[in-house]
């Protein structure tokens, strides 16, 4: 079976470079992957990408060494066991806030007799190689997202399910669900004290901790306090920035 890098990655003991996608576009995936981004994630919760969007842009992150990824919109079964089949290597879920979210997501994600996954693996193979349905339990990660007052609350209960390799905040949330004003990167005390405690326990837990950011200089923070996991920005932010700079440049040069 295909490795997973990601999973290569963290047993030299590195951190992974992720990228995210919200835009609907195979092309814009595709050119996105060729950057050497070591992962990429398909956000179907809150980019606009629908399911047949989704596979399109899995079948031309594979044109490269990427590992493609998907945010699934919930903790639903039915969508995780789907992206999976359509031969995404990992699955980050939002809003897991017990154990019992936990168990449903690593159920969801593997085969039995580790999980209750349905088989049929449809482009998972094509992906995987013929032998994915003995390693894809070994194989496809699952990231819990942790982003509510409960999630911090039963994070104990969390991280002791057997099965789940990983968890990954989302600040915004984070803040939002502790009063305070949704950002990535310099986020307000209570959300910086409970990202380290998020990060301190994942460690304690043998879990690999993953966050999103805004920008690289925060990602790089990040990485030297332990993060294995790092998202920065998205393909829209990109894009926008990069255009908001030449337009910018440009009015400045005509402006007299």
């Amino acid at each position: 079976m295909r490795p997973n890098r990601l999973r290569e990655i963290w047993g030299t003991g590195k951190a992974a470079i992720n990228g995210w996608l919200a835009i609907p576009s195979g092309f814009s995936a595709e050119t996105m992957a060729h950057q050497g981004w070591d992962s990429l994630t398909v956000d179907l919760q809150h980019g606009v990408v629908d399911y047949q969007a989704a596979v399109a842009m899995f079948q031309a992150i594979s044109t490269t060494d990427t590992v493609p990824m998907a945010r699934v919109p919930w903790l639903d079964p039915g969508i995780m066991m789907k992206v999976l089949d359509a031969g995404a290597y990992a699955v980050i879920c939002p809003m897991v806030n017990s154990a019992e979210d936990a168990e449903l997501l690593v159920k969801s994600t593997k085969y039995p007799p580790l999980g209750g996954r349905s088989f049929g693996p449809i482009r998972g193979l094509l992906y995987g190689g013929a032998d994915y349905p003995e390693h894809a339990n070994d194989t496809v990660v699952g990231f819990a997202m942790i982003e509510t007052r409960a999630g911090l609350d039963n994070l104990e209960d969390i991280l002791s399910v057997p099965g789940l390799d990983a968890v990954y905040i989302g600040p915004s949330d984070l803040s939002l669900a502790l009063g305070c004003r949704p950002t990535f990167d310099d986020v307000d005390p209570p959300v910086a004290e409970a990202i380290d405690f998020i990060l301190a326990k994942a460690k304690e837990h043998g879990k690999i901790a993953g966050i999103h950011n805004g920008t690289p200089e925060a990602a790089l923070r990040r990485i030297e306090k332990g993060f294995r996991f790092v998202t920065i920005s998205s393909d829209a932010r990109l894009m926008a920035a990069g255009a908001r700079t030449v337009v910018g440049t440009m009015r400045a040069g005509t402006s007299t």
